[in-house]
Parts: structure tokens; C-alpha cells; sequence
């Protein structure tokens, strides 16, 4: 069977210098390799993804001269394969809800780096801080019957327990030069949410699950999705899917050092399309010549 990969942004923004290098560079692995190139749009946020950010993406990577199979998986259309794979987690008793809001969270973390500091996760947010997880199955009830907003997040420490030791083989480097046998450390992340009451998923959980349905066999992704790989082969283990083999890529960052994001408004594609910028000369920037 030939390698399979894809690219996965999320339309929540336009494509920029970092989503092209990504993109190109994995039709490039495909085309090297003999493989199949898939399209997936991960459009799970319905408070950001919007449909002219969808259309901008099929145009900006059309101009760029990438070719997609089709029909493109959009994730929007497969919540109910996610809430299967949440409920397999749920039946494993690896699953709880959380009712905190953002606000309580946050003054909960304050209190404990009053205290002596609070664990980050590795992208620098805090690790959940309230005890849910012991909470009553009465009480929790009683709080989901009376409409109060929840998350449910992983029980880390029982799903570890459940998995056992993970790793991967990195193909690429991490952030800080890893390569070869990584030790994956989903730990290192707290009880992640998998899903809110509005919505049945989470990247984490759809990531695993969509790679697993569209048959992905190479995952070429930049270096600041390296540790949350360790999270991704926490749930293959647990929900029997298989791994991939994974290589992240170097970043493209902006004059002072930092990453393009859609978050610090990077200058987009469509942008430099209108300025006149070529493919050619987008390929020549990013160092795929």
C-alpha cells in the first residue's frame, strides 16, 4: 500500500508562509514516495471556523499548485465517530466532568503559584488545578441535570496506568533537537479535555481518530505539535488505532524569532498573492526550492 499523508489546517484564519511550507512539503514526501495526498479540514470550533476561511484555504493551496484528493473529510461532518471513540473511553472509566469555568480556573492556579507554582503543560498553560476528578457520581449528576456547562477531560494517571509505557520514532526533529526513539510523555500535559458538553471532541481526540479512519501512515507536522504527540499515542493505544509514523518540521518564524500564527495576524497567503508574490517565490522564502 502506498504512504498516505495529509495536511490538516483548521479555518480559523488564512493560510500563511507556516501552512504552506507544511503543505508543500508533505506533497513533496507523497510525490517522492509514491504516496496519496488527502486534504482535511478541521473545523470542530463553530465559535471560529467560518466558511470563507474554508473557501480561502482550497484557493490559496490551488494557487500554491497542491492537488487534493477528493471528497475532503471535514471534521464537522463526523462528530458522531469522535463521540464513539469518547464513549469507548468513557466504558474504560478513564473519562470525568469537570464543571469549573475559565474564570475559576484560572483563580484556582493563581492560589497554587501563590503557593509555590503550578505545573505548565509544554505550550505554557497550566495544568487543570480542581478535584472533579473525585467528585461524587451523584453530585456529577446532579450538576450535568441542572445544565451547568462541563468538560470532559482524560484521567491521566489511570490512563497511563491503562496503556503502560508509550513512545515513537521520530523521523524529524523536535524543538530541541530529538530524534530517533522518543519516550512519549503524555503526563506532561494533565487531564486534557476531550470533549465539552457543546461539543463531542477536541483536537486531540479527533486528530487520532480521523488519522486512523482515513488511513494516514506518515504524519509531517511542524515541531510545536512534537509534544502533544506523546497525548496522540496515548489514545491510539487505548482505542486500538494505529500509529503513524511521525516526522515534524522545522517552523518558519518572523523577524524577531516567533512562529507565524493566525492568532498574531502573520501576513497570509491571499496577502502576498495580491502584492503580486509568485509560488515560486513562496517556495523560495520558505527554503523549498
Amino acid at each position: 500500500m502506498p504512504p498516505v499523508f495529509r495536511f490538516a489546517p483548521s479555518p480559523n484564519g488564512y493560510l500563511h508562509l507556516g501552512h504552506a511550507y507544511s503543505a508543500l512539503l508533505n506533497v513533496q514526501r507523497a510525490q517522492d514516495s509514491g504516496g496519496r495526498f488527502l486534504l482535511r479540514i478541521e473545523d470542530i470550533d463553530p465559535t471560529r471556523c467560518r466558511p470563507d476561511y474554508e473557501q480561502a484555504i482550497y484557493q490559496d493551496l490551488a494557487w500554491l499548485g497542491i492537488a487534493w484528493e477528493q471528497p475532503v473529510r471535514r471534521q464537522s461532518q463526523h462528530l458522531g465517530e469522535y463521540g464513539a471513540a469518547l464513549a469507548r473511553l468513557q466504558d474504560m472509566g478513564l473519562v470525568y466532568p469537570s464543571f469549573e469555568s475559565r474564570a475559576e480556573i484560572a483563580r484556582l492556579v493563581r492560589e497554587r503559584d501563590v503557593a509555590g507554582g503550578w505545573p505548565r503543560d509544554p505550550d505554557g498553560a497550566p495544568l487543570y488545578p480542581g478535584a472533579a476528578r473525585a467528585m461524587s457520581a451523584t453530585r456529577r449528576a446532579e450538576l450535568i441535570g441542572s445544565g451547568v456547562p462541563y468538560a470532559l477531560r482524560l484521567d491521566m494517571a489511570a490512563a497511563i496506568a491503562r496503556a503502560g509505557r508509550l513512545s515513537w520514532h521520530e523521523a524529524g526533529r523536535g524543538p530541541g533537537g530529538e530524534a530517533g526513539d522518543i519516550e512519549a510523555r503524555p503526563e506532561a500535559w494533565g487531564d486534557v479535555i476531550l470533549a465539552r458538553k457543546e461539543t463531542p471532541t477536541s483536537y486531540h481526540l479527533s486528530v487520532v481518530v480521523d488519522d486512523a479512519l482515513q488511513g494516514v501512515t506518515e504524519v509531517v507536522r511542524g515541531q510545536d505539535l512534537f509534544h502533544a504527540t506523546g497525548v496522540h499515542r496515548l489514545l491510539q493505544v487505548l482505542l486500538g488505532l494505529p500509529a503513524p509514523a511521525y516526522r515534524h518540521h522545522r517552523l518558519i518564524r518572523d523577524d524577531n524569532g516567533q512562529k507565524l500564527s493566525k492568532s498574531t495576524r502573520a501576513t497570509g497567503l491571499r496577502t502576498l498573492r495580491a502584492e503580486g508574490i509568485s509560488p515560486a517565490e513562496i517556495r523560495h522564502r520558505i527554503g523549498l526550492v
